[in-house]
């Protein structure tokens, strides 16, 4: 599945990517002695998520290379002396240049299609990369779930699902809204407030949404979003949680082999309004703490099951990625009767050896269990 050439650039180009702003990147390709190409990759530094780690932490991606380990080994020493010459002592990978909502991790199981944003990549990476020395700082799985049989029924979420959906639809003080390009600002602001409150609990390293980037993605991604498959829940009118689906973009990009010119554009319109894209994919979510295990997260399923309903050309549902780290969304999933269909896992590398390596788990309990301590102490 070739994603489109614009869409790999853009994340190198300093006027499209704000991470320019605070970081920096550089690209490698790698060549034989016959001046064929063999690999590539990119490493990058993100100052600000840096400086609140554990230890300052730089990233490398968008790594591809031939079956040949002294080729991937290479590219491996390539990006950690260019993050070790700019004072970085780790190095996690596969990543992204950007948020971890496209291009993050190495696939390790479920090789099928991807959808949009997921990384898709040749099994025998994982040896090279655990070869080198990266470790597992955490897992990332997918799961699907069958919107609507091959005889065209919908299938229904399990009915606890329901009940509880339906029992607090009728709370007073809860109200569900779907996202509308019209009330963008609103919706930008309500997410971003909804996300930094849900994930600040996670990680001291935590960097709080920028909504001007959240715009910009939304801008990107408005020939695709069906505004229906983005929902807001209040309580008294003050967002608490939100779930956003996107039409999986790779059933149309598939037909475009990476370009988008004046007749692929054509074509693309074609699919689209031929409702091609009959797959969505879960891109992001979040409730706030003051709120979870309310029932909340069930009221937003329901009201996407309500657009299923009238939607018929959804057949498939594809909830990713739940960190393994994150034991309450997984429980969701698989109340929705969702299956692990796939998982990708971050690597990560300590470029200076005398560091102690923790998993992702680890970090979390740690600063959970400091933030527990200095409050029985205040």
């Amino acid at each position: 599945m070739c994603p489109l050439d614009s869409q790999a650039e853009s994340v190198f180009d300093p006027a499209g990517n704000y991470l320019f702003s605070k970081g920096e990147a550089v690209r490698w390709i790698l060549k034989n002695d016959n001046g064929e190409v063999i690999g590539r990759m990119a490493a990058f530094i993100d100052r600000v998520r840096s400086t609140v780690s554990s230890q300052p932490t730089g990233g490398i991606g968008f790594f591809e290379v031939i079956e040949e380990k002294e080729a991937a080994f290479a590219l491996f020493d390539a990006g950690k002396e260019w993050l070790a010459a700019r004072g970085i002592e780790a190095m996690d990978g596969p990543i992204n240049f950007g948020e971890n909502d496209n291009n993050w991790g190495l696939l390790v199981d479920g090789f099928m299609h991807q959808g949009f944003g997921m990384p898709y990549n040749k099994k025998y990476y994982r040896e090279f990369f655990e070869e080198y020395g990266f470790k597992n700082y955490f897992e990332q799985y997918s799961y699907h779930r069958v919107v609507r049989g091959t005889d065209g029924k919908l299938e229904q979420f399990p009915d606890r699902i329901m009940k509880i959906a339906e029992w607090l639809s009728k709370k007073p003080g809860y109200s569900f809204h779907h996202f509308t390009f019209r009330e963008k600002d609103k919706f930008v602001n309500d997410l971003v407030d909804v996300y930094n409150a849900a994930w600040t609990v996670f990680k001291g390293d935590f960097t709080p949404l920028d909504p001007s980037f959240l715009e910009e993605s939304l801008n990107k991604a408005k020939a695709v979003i069906d505004e229906e498959l983005v929902w807001f829940a209040y309580y008294n009118d003050k967002p608490i949680a939100f779930f956003i689906l996107y039409p999986d973009l790779n059933q149309i990009l598939k037909h475009l082999n990476g370009k988008l010119h004046f007749w692929n554009k054509i074509r693309f319109l074609y699919y689209k309004m031929s409702h091609k894209m009959t797959r969505m994919r879960a891109v992001a979510g979040g409730v706030n703490p003051l709120y979870q295990n309310s029932g909340v997260e069930s009221a937003i399923f329901y009201q996407l099951y309500q657009v299923f309903k009238k939607k018929p050309w959804y057949s498939e549902l594809e909830l990713s990625w739940v960190g393994d780290f994150n034991p309450k969304m997984i429980k969701i999933y698989e109340a929705l009767d969702a299956h692990r269909a796939k998982m990708h896992i971050t690597y990560r590398y300590m470029i200076n050896e005398k560091l102690i390596f923790r998993r992702y788990k680890d970090e979390i309990n740690q600063k959970q269990e400091g933030d527990k301590s200095e409050k029985n102490n205040g």
